[in-house]
């Protein structure tokens, strides 16, 4: 169930009056004719949308296209920083968000566990890996992103699998202060809310004793829970704090 007061499902032309009620009563949100006065779910033909305040977005993956073909997947940071030799290594992305982080992992041969705890993110991501799943070019990867909507804390103990890698990136109150966060992403900040179990976080991932946690953080941002990583990759505007077990 969702927790955002005037949320409200707006089903356009085509679209099956079942598919509508089901993600009526799986968020808690009615629908309705017409956009209501915060943010509005939009279920048409061509996918989910969240509208809003001047805003819309949509999760699609062909935006990552430039970054993982043509070479240039092996020059992004976190995709050197979780070099494999493993046939089939298994990695899980705690706070998935819209699953750009775990798509760039999927290409670089992980089968991903994501885990997204807020319900409307969870159903924006939803649509889009099963868009990504139309195209041949992304296929292959996002078939290897398992998607499970729920606490990660509890949830990572329940996937039967060891992972290689798990991956942090909680909600980092001071991004929501930034004047340089994409415009499309300010209607996906209004629904998650900064990490408020960052110990308990940590603790979960520290206890599956997975080879590295990979953290991402604002550049100048403070440890995750405190905890000083075995080393950190630095970017332009972000970093990945590493813990190395």
């Amino acid at each position: 169930m969702t927790d955002y007061p005037g949320l409200v499902i707006v089903k356009g032309e085509g679209v099956a009056d079942d598919a509508a009620l089901a993600l009526s009563k799986h968020l808690g949100a009615p629908l309705s004719d017409s956009p209501g006065e915060g943010l509005t779910l939009m279920l048409e033909q061509d996918g989910l949308s969240l509208v809003g305040y001047g805003l819309r977005f949509q999760g699609d993956f062909t935006q990552m296209l430039r970054r993982i073909s043509g070479g240039r997947l092996s020059h992004e940071m976190l995709v050197r920083i979780v070099k494999t030799r493993s046939e089939r290594p298994i990695a899980f992305d705690a706070a998935a968000g819209m699953g750009e982080d775990a798509l760039l992992l999927a290409a670089a041969g992980y089968t991903v566990y994501l885990f997204e705890q807020d319900a409307v993110i969870a159903a924006l991501l939803r649509d889009a890996i099963h868009r990504a799943k139309r195209r041949s070019d992304l296929k292959e990867i996002v078939g290897r992103m398992i998607l499970t909507e729920g606490n990660s804390i509890e949830l990572m103990q329940t996937v039967p699998e060891q992972p290689e890698i798990i991956y942090l990136d909680p909600m980092f109150p001071a991004r929501r202060k930034s004047g340089l966060i994409n415009k499309k992403l300010q209607l996906i900040q209004k629904l998650e809310q900064p990490c408020a179990q960052e110990q308990e976080l940590l603790e979960a991932a520290l206890a599956l004793h997975p080879k590295k946690i990979v953290i991402k953080r604002p550049l100048n941002g403070v440890y995750l829970a405190g905890r000083k990583p075995s080393y950190t990759v630095k970017g332009k505007a972000i970093r990945y704090d590493v813990i190395v077990l």
